[in-house]
């Protein structure tokens, strides 16, 4: 059974304003999707093979999202929370949707500003697995249980592959696990054709 990474993972996602009406007040709101289900997408490429990972849409059913944050940067001042009402995570049939009301606070006012005017993009979200499975064929890891969900973050630069440093231990511990049945498999058949070889010389 393939080893669970314990470590906290960070992906990115899109960030969105939820625009108001003209003449409508403002409502500070901001949505998106912290994950699609059942969507592919690329991980890293490591000796010209591309590496994928996806999300199984019943992952979120056991999870732990009784009090995630949104930050930025995955650290410092805490601009809606989900105990307060103000952060609600709600898994569809797409994916894991957000939306963040940025209204209480002067601080979170201005996030919701850089936000509005293109300056801050993009989300991460922070979280570590309770199980996955890795396809051999597809190069694809699977998640197919979070355990906790700690936040998601407006970030001033998307997550770079060295943040999916527990994802990609994984797949280079499934790597190695399938160089060692490989080596253990021409082991095995070296061995067989040298029983053979031994036997029609006796013969």
């Amino acid at each position: 059974m393939p080893m669970i990474p314990n470590e906290r993972e960070y992906r990115n996602m899109s960030l969105l304003v939820r625009k108001a009406e003209e003449g409508d007040e403002k409502n500070y709101r901001v949505e998106g999707y912290a994950t699609t289900f059942d969507d592919p997408y690329e991980l890293f490429s490591f000796e010209d093979i591309t590496y994928y990972e996806k999300i199984d849409r019943h992952a979120f059913d056991e999870a732990d999202m009784s009090d995630v944050i949104f930050q930025y940067d995955h650290e410092g001042m805490v601009y809606a929370r989900q105990s307060n009402g103000t952060l609600v995570l709600d898994p569809d049939e797409k994916g894991l949707h957000i939306e963040a009301d940025l209204s209480l606070t002067e601080e979170a006012r201005k996030m919701y500003e850089a936000i509005n005017t293109g300056l801050v993009v993009h989300m991460s979200w922070a979280f570590t697995v309770r199980e996955s499975k890795y396809d051999t064929e597809t190069h694809t890891r699977t998640i197919t249980k979070v355990k906790k969900v700690y936040d998601v973050s407006a970030v001033s630069i998307p997550a770079n592959p060295s943040t999916y440093i527990a994802a990609r231990s994984y797949i280079e511990g499934e790597i190695e696990k399938e160089r060692q049945e490989l080596m253990a498999a021409e082991a095995q058949e070296r061995a067989k054709k040298k029983l053979r070889l031994l036997m029609e010389l006796e013969s």
